[in-house]
């Protein structure tokens, strides 16, 4: 096969994902919108955050944030790399553009539920933590997720959602912890 090929199968798979993706624009509008797991689905993605900005440490926010956007930047990759082969699925969908990722979960639940774990109890042992937060996650929340059809694991083991939870808990860990920041306005006063 040489390049030029590569591009025609290149632009025949783009086709194929774009008709999957009206697909599934379909279902969203005239199967998912407003169901009850729909508007489950909404909650489940304004509610965290609405409940992390009143309860979260407000001398801390900005480091937790770090840790949560670092959640949402590794487990949105981590998706992307399973969808391209087909280790797991998100049947249900929130939003009518062809989204392969579970809004609720990438974007709200997992990261506030981190930056949660991150503030309670601050010097326990970062391991229980993680493994504590791992454990309810992939074993809870995630069968939860497989019994409402937000989830299909298709065949993947809860051991692997467990292993991938724990390893976000501790990346936003070293990240809100262990890297040191300046302020902006001691960077630039040093410069005058």
């Amino acid at each position: 096969m040489n390049f030029n090929e590569g591009i025609k199968q290149s632009e025949k798979g783009y086709k194929q994902v774009l008709e999957g993706d009206k697909i599934i624009s379909h279902a969203v509008v005239h199967d998912f919108l407003y169901t009850w797991q729909w508007w489950l689905g909404i909650m489940l993605f304004i509610l965290p955050w609405v409940i992390w900005i009143i309860f979260r440490k407000k001398d801390s926010t900005g480091r937790l944030l770090i840790g949560g956007f670092i959640t949402i930047i590794i487990s949105v990759i981590i998706d992307l790399i399973t969808d391209s082969v087909g280790t797991w699925t998100y049947p249900m969908k929130f939003i009518p553009i062809g989204s392969k990722l579970l809004l609720p979960y990438h974007f709200s639940l997992t990261p506030v539920a981190i930056m949660f774990a991150l503030q309670i109890k601050p010097k326990a042992n970062p391991l229980l933590k993680g493994a504590l937060l791992g454990v309810i996650s992939a074993f809870g929340v995630m069968k939860i997720f497989v019994w409402m059809k937000f989830y299909d694991p298709k065949g993947w083991p809860s051991i692997f959602d467990f292993l991938i939870f724990l390893f976000l808990f501790f990346a936003a860990y070293l990240c809100s912890n262990k890297l040191e920041f300046k302020s902006i306005s001691e960077k630039n006063s040093a410069n005058k």
